[in-house]
């Protein structure tokens, strides 16, 4: 508990009623009863304050919430108090979020429910909890203060923020069909995959034709298959410490993640299944290849809490625990930072991988490193910079180059692009039936 402003001065005119009364300006009396009755009017207003019962409160938050959008809050308060009391009210956000409409000042009334929201915006991805709630009451004649905080815990899950990028990515593929081809066209043959009912048509086997639907429609029908097209793609994400490097505010990482989930959600819609193996040193986090929008909530609930480390990437680890779980031909997709240093270890483990699989490498491309390559200067400090970087972009071509020659393929891409890359590249894939 804690004295108010109003206290304090009349703390502090009680002590110049007593200064002069020190000096003979006022009596001795009309200091002693100036504290006689303040005494009393804070005690009894600290009786008060202490005898109020806390409200009780609820908390209502989506359990699901993505990555840098505003979320809204609500807090009900349902008081139990007699009379209506002000209070300030601090809820225990995840710390370091930015908020709106904390702390909040409110007149309770007695035996009344009371809800306000605030703003939130949640900066990292992974589990979050608010821990309680502070309120802090105020008297019934305003000369003290009380903190009290309420135990009411949630758990909030922050996602990556996909939504925005599918959403370019699904009119992405409409264009496609009208721009580059991208739609996958769909083979008409003796598949074993049911399509379409049609017209019987001369030249038909008998096996294909329905009966039931010949009986209904009143003249032959037959049934239209295609070739089994569904297929896997299995999303190799680098977890290490490269992927801690920034273009700006967003981590290289989740710059990864977001591209991933605008792939996995095309490629879902487009009938194919896609997995996940995130790799952080020796450590692997699976999720066999899922399909349809149960497959989406998967791979969200896998990924969303995943962190770039300070650990070095052990590709070659990587690749063998793939190839033990991947039995199937798939699309593997390996998300990194391809740099000459990685050359031996890195061309060994897609050369593992290249025996089953399909393997596309995309290497992110890091704008200090370009900005410094394309600005050598005017001075000797600037010119060896930029003599630098060019060496290292030279290098990572060459790594390049020896995938392409290995039969990797290979794509250098700015983190602003990767999501449109990826997509527009399976889709060729897609279309050229190299799935």
């Amino acid at each position: 508990m804690r004295p108010a402003p109003l206290l304090l001065w009349l703390l502090l005119g009680w002590t110049l009623v007593g200064v002069l009364a020190s000096i003979g300006m006022l009596p001795l009396t009309a200091w002693l009863a100036y504290g006689g009755v303040l005494a009393c009017l804070m005690l009894a207003d600290a009786w008060q304050l202490r005898r109020m019962p806390s409200p009780a409160l609820q908390r209502e938050v989506a359990p699901v919430v993505p990555l840098g959008v505003e979320m809204f809050v609500r807090l009900r308060l349902q008081s139990a108090a007699k009379a209506a009391r002000r209070m300030d009210v601090h809820d225990l956000h995840p710390g370091g979020w930015p908020v709106h409409g904390l702390p909040h000042r409110m007149q309770l009334a007695p035996q009344t429910e009371y809800s306000f929201d605030y703003a939130l915006t949640p900066d990292a991805r992974g589990p979050a909890m608010f821990t309680g709630c502070h309120l802090r009451f105020h008297s019934a004649w305003r000369l003290w203060s009380q903190r009290r905080t309420l135990d009411v815990v949630n758990t909030v899950r922050v996602y990556p923020n996909f939504a925005p990028l599918a959403e370019m990515a699904g009119l992405s593929v409409e264009l496609a069909s009208h721009t580059i081809g991208a739609r996958l066209q769909r083979r008409r043959g003796e598949g074993t995959e049911f399509q379409e009912l049609r017209d019987y048509r001369v030249g038909d086997s008998m096996r294909k034709i329905d009966w039931k639907a010949t009986a209904r429609m009143g003249h032959f029908i037959s049934r239209e298959y295609r070739e089994e097209r569904n297929q896997q793609i299995v999303l190799l994400l680098d977890c290490g410490r490269r992927m801690l490097a920034k273009d700006g505010a967003i981590a290289h990482f989740d710059h990864v993640l977001n591209a991933s989930l605008s792939l996995a959600y095309i490629a879902m819609r487009e009938g194919d299944a896609v997995g996940l193996l995130a790799c952080t040193g020796r450590t692997q986090r699976w999720l066999p290849p899922q399909r349809d929008s149960g497959g989406m909530d998967m791979l969200l609930g896998t990924g969303y809490d995943l962190q770039a480390t300070s650990a070095p990437t052990d590709y070659l680890a990587a690749a063998r625990a793939l190839q033990e779980r991947q039995r199937r031909r798939a699309l593997v997709i390996l998300i990194t930072n391809v740099r000459d240093e990685d050359d031996s270890e890195l061309a060994m483990a897609v050369t593992l991988l290249a025996q089953r699989h399909l393997v596309l490498v995309a290497s992110l491309r890091e704008q200090a490193v370009e900005q410094a390559a394309n600005h050598a200067g005017d001075n000797l400090e600037t010119a060896i910079r930029s003599a630098s970087a060019m060496h290292y972009l030279a290098g990572r071509e060459r790594v390049h180059d020896d995938l392409n020659r290995r039969g990797v393929m290979t794509m250098d891409v700015e983190c602003a692009q990767l999501s449109g890359a990826l997509i527009e590249r399976y889709l060729r894939l897609k279309r050229e039936s190299r799935l």
